[in-house]
């Protein structure tokens, strides 16, 4: 079994990327509007940024979530006891960010956040109408002129054999958000975990964009839309020398869209970084 890649010009491309998404999870586009040479200069720009001390002056703050964070706060998933391999930056929409990388990282996170409220509203045209019935206000409009919704740069440092017993790049984890959307990575390494409990390798064609539910959308939809379980495992051979750079725009709505009967948007939301340990 392999995840579908869905032409983004097809005629039935909503129909077949929300079929995607509804059975795996996950759907995988190309010929996306969003350019490849943004998403190579990201790349290569924040690689030297990752590889050096300024990052350090960026160091993050617990009250507002963005800038830097190294190795040493990052994530514990939901039900695991070790750290993942990844440091990463957080860009808000009126977070830090280095100004040198400032042109590139704001305009792909206006270009990706457009993209975003199409795809979601492919969600909702191809939801039936007593899923559709579930949302309080349109799906593209729960985004809209969110300050929640999250870039990370992601940085995974080549293997050097001193990892901590049973750690991996990113351990098996549901996202928080409604989408998450995530230009192909530069190595491969993702895996979405399918209904029988084996995991399937994602796509790293380079161009390609990937999208995958996370909890928001799960609740929102009443279920109908599947969080799907994914991880980052450690590469091996010769890969294991190399990084891996991957930069997730996570979809938040604003705080104060309800969600369903249990949650507000904001309530999900800190109830979540509660769990992860980082508020």
């Amino acid at each position: 079994m392999q995840l579908p890649t869905v032409d983004y010009k097809a005629s039935d491309a909503a129909a077949q990327f929300v079929e995607s998404l509804r059975n795996t999870g996950f759907g995988v586009l190309k010929n996306h509007p969003i350019p490849q040479s943004l998403v190579e200069s990201i790349y290569k720009n924040w690689q030297a940024f990752f590889n050096s001390e300024q990052k350090n002056d960026f160091l993050f703050s617990k009250e507002t979530q963005d800038g830097y964070f190294p190795p040493s706060v990052s994530e514990v998933a939901k039900g695991f006891t070790v750290k993942d391999i990844k440091e990463y930056f957080h860009v808000y929409p009126n977070g830090r960010v280095p100004a040198e990388l400032e042109a590139d990282v704001r305009e792909y996170y206006r270009l990706a956040n457009e993209f975003a409220a199409e795809l979601l509203s492919w969600v909702q045209a191809e939801a039936p109408a007593e899923v559709r019935a579930k949302f309080s206000i349109d799906l593209k409009d729960m985004i809209a002129n969110s300050e929640q919704t999250l870039l990370r740069i992601l940085h995974y440092p080549p293997m050097t054999g001193d990892e901590e017993p049973g750690a991996i790049r990113a351990a098996a984890h549901g996202d928080i958000n409604l989408l998450t959307v995530l230009p192909a990575s530069n190595e491969p390494g993702l895996q979405v975990q399918k209904t029988d409990g084996g995991w399937l390798d994602v796509p790293c064609d380079f161009g390609s964009l990937i999208i995958n539910i996370g909890d928001m959308l799960q609740e929102a939809s009443g279920g109908y839309f599947p969080s799907t379980i994914h991880r980052v495992i450690n590469p091996t051979g010769k890969a294991s020398t190399k990084s891996r750079i991957s930069l997730p725009l996570f979809l938040h709505p604003r705080p104060d869209v309800v969600l369903s009967e249990r949650y507000t948007a904001d309530s999900y939301l800190q109830e979540r970084l509660r769990e992860l340990g980082v508020k």
